[in-house]
């Protein structure tokens, strides 16, 4: 018994020493991952500890004191490895910030530049527009001459046979007229050989 309040007692003693003792602060980032690992394997084993003292107490006779002296010894763990546990989370959160105003300062020097090159590209769009506008309009206007040539040469076609439908009907007529000539010459001719 006497051991175990000793025991008690110094453990109690040197995590208040602990606790004056400020945690060292992180220089990089590895070492603040690291300073939290820590943290959280420290607060692990004060869990499995409190749980594994919490059942030796139920063996004992005074069990209320010996509850309570667990829950200083796993409250005294958890504020120590809350103590070593900030000064790296604060150390990540600066640097997080310092990265994230480094990105802005970035993105605002760099902003001129993107908006010359989304300007150049705007007028290179549109440049391009235009040209392709004008190609389908020379390839519309190549259509409608060519549309139109194939109607002079469909109109030439028509005035050649129209023309040729024409003369073969007035040398119809003209082959009729001269076989009416003939014809009426024929009979007259033909009498007077009887």
């Amino acid at each position: 018994m006497r051991a175990g309040r000793w025991l008690m007692v110094s453990l109690l003693i040197s995590c208040a020493v602990w606790a004056e003792v400020s945690p060292p602060l992180p220089q990089t980032l590895e070492e603040a991952g690291a300073q939290r690992q820590r943290a959280a394997s420290m607060r692990a084993e004060a869990e499995r500890r409190h749980e594994a003292e919490q059942k030796n107490c139920y063996t004992r006779f005074l069990v209320n004191d010996c509850l309570a002296a667990a829950k200083k010894r796993y409250t005294a763990t958890i504020i120590e490895a809350r103590q070593l546990d900030q000064p790296a989370r604060d150390f990540e959160r600066a640097v997080k910030r310092q990265e994230v105003e480094a990105k802005e300062a970035q993105r605002l020097a760099d902003q001129p530049r993107r908006e010359a090159g989304q300007q150049e590209s705007a007028e290179r769009f549109r440049a391009e527009e235009a040209a392709q506008a004008a190609a389908r309009e020379q390839k519309l206007a190549a259509k409608a001459a060519k549309a139109e040539e194939g109607r002079r040469k469909e109109a030439a076609r028509q005035a050649k046979r129209q023309a040729k439908l024409e003369k073969r009907a007035q040398q119809e007529t003209e082959r009729e007229a001269r076989q009416a000539a003939r014809e009426a010459g024929k009979p007259a001719g033909g009498a007077a050989a009887d």
